[in-house]
């Protein structure tokens, strides 16, 4: 049935503007004022904006770690996301050394289908670099859509990849059309510090934070910039969360590099403080890069708000505080790694960002939305409102003031990382492709009803400076 939202105000990452809007067939086939179609279900979006939909460049459903496995499965995390204004993630596939790449992404379509509700796509992992893997990597692409690739410079003996992989990732990538993403912390630093740490009876939580120093993140994201220059290639830094991280990236786009970077709600309104806290609470904020000193917030604002910082993913990776944080209870390297974040990452940004004039709309739209599109290889399918666009839409109302709490989220996780924090603005209803999953703060979505995300091939190979804005069109 055809769908025609009046009455709201349309904002994309460049404009601002009041129209109608005509659903049909799942995309946007008509903008205009004094809209009015025969057969059309109206739907008031008076006193509200009309967005589109957010996406989540970075999740981890139903994923394997510590011992466990992630609280919020591809069921209640999308669900949980579309509350929140997403209509589309892109989930990390992990994989294991020497088994074809096609088995791990095999194993995460099992995890996922029948139980998404809204859109979804792949990345990959990549731990090891040799023939087979070379081999099967155009495959990848061309048959699965899966155009990013992961690797992780942190974990060792468990994700690490050493420098030869990531370099070899980089340089593969480059020729076939693909975006290296870095999780850029030194593990091999880390691992010392830990041990060392563990030795003196330093258990608590707050040693995580400690032994994984800014220091060592700034580091392998320099590290990894360099090696993404050298190879002349594409590289995307995910969760980055401290100033000398920033800065690594900064210089790098500066000299021409083709480099992004990726900030998360947490550590823009969190910092290292909450791992003290008593009774083992601090587990709850344990993740990596763990939370910073308080100052380092400023930094990753003005980051967003010039672009040296040009996404914002949750890094969603949930476990329940009690029966799975708790495993490190008297070992602070066995807690599982993580927070539930995918439900609030647009009401946070928006509440402590446009509301507080840290930025303006248009950046809260591309931060949030449309760069991710661009940089990932789904616009303009998604990520902006255009005619011939998929009708991922969210109507969110700027007004609507609460509390985020474990008390009302829709997360299967037992406690909310913000718990207490007052916010401002909150989606009201949201559509994936021109069907409401929320109706009115209600789920009226259907299990299975999202659709895997064939991406497109990564175009843009230069970046002259920090502020550019890239046009991509998917092939």
């Amino acid at each position: 049935m055809k769908k025609l939202i009046k009455n709201g105000i349309i904002v994309t990452a460049s404009d601002t503007y009041k129209a109608d809007l005509l659903i049909e067939n799942g995309v946007i086939s008509g903008i205009g004022t004094n809209l009015s179609p025969a057969d059309a279900e109206v739907v008031d979006a008076k006193g509200c904006y009309v967005l589109p939909g957010g996406i989540d460049p970075h999740t981890h459903l139903d994923m394997p770690f510590g011992g466990t496995v992630t609280k919020d499965d591809f069921e209640t995390g999308t669900i949980a996301a579309a509350f929140g204004g997403t209509t589309s993630i892109i989930d990390f596939c992990l994989t294991n050394k020497g088994e074809p790449l096609k088995t791990a992404i095999e194993t995460w379509h099992k995890k996922s289908n029948g139980k998404a509700v809204i859109d979804y796509g792949f990345h990959l992992m990549i731990g090891e670099i040799n023939e087979n893997v070379l081999n099967e990597l155009p495959q990848v692409i061309e048959e699965e859509g899966i155009t990013s690739f992961k690797v992780f410079m942190a974990y060792k003996n468990v994700f690490q990849a050493d420098d030869e992989t990531l370099f070899r990732t980089l340089l593969a990538a480059k020729d076939l059309g693909a975006l290296v993403m870095v999780h850029a912390e030194n593990g091999d630093v880390i691992d010392f510090l830990t041990k060392r740490a563990l030795a003196e009876g330093k258990t608590e939580p707050i040693y995580h934070a400690l032994t994984r120093p800014p220091e060592v993140e700034g580091e392998a994201t320099g590290r990894a910039a360099q090696l993404a220059g050298l190879a002349d290639s594409q590289l995307y830094v995910v969760h980055v969360s401290c100033a000398e991280a920033v800065e690594k990236i900064s210089e790098a786009r500066a000299k021409g590099f083709d480099i992004w970077g990726e900030t998360c709600p947490q550590y823009l309104v969190l910092d290292e403080s909450y791992l003290e806290k008593p009774d083992f609470e601090g587990a709850k904020y344990v993740w990596s890069p763990p939370l910073r000193e308080k100052w380092n917030q400023d930094v990753l604002w003005n980051a967003l708000k010039t672009g040296q910082l040009q996404t914002l993913g949750s890094d969603q990776c949930s476990f329940d505080f009690q029966g799975q944080k708790d495993l490190g209870k008297d070992d602070f390297t066995k807690i599982p790694n993580g927070g539930p974040i995918i439900e609030d990452r647009l009401s946070i940004l928006f509440s402590e960002g446009v509301s507080k004039g840290r930025i303006d709309l248009h950046q809260f739209v591309d931060i949030t939305s449309t760069r991710i599109a661009k940089l990932f290889g789904l616009y303009p399918q998604k990520g902006t409102i255009a005619v011939g666009a998929d009708a991922d839409i969210v109507i969110f109302d700027p007004l609507i003031e609460r509390t985020l709490s474990a008390k009302t989220h829709h997360m299967a996780v037992d406690y909310n990382a913000f718990e207490g924090m007052k916010v401002t603005g909150e989606p009201v209803s949201v559509l994936v492709r021109g069907e409401f999953v929320i109706r009115d703060k209600k789920f009226v979505g259907n299990l299975g009803s999202g659709k895997y995300l064939k991406r497109a091939k990564y175009k843009q190979y230069t970046c002259k400076n920090q502020n550019e804005t890239v046009s991509i069109q998917p092939s």
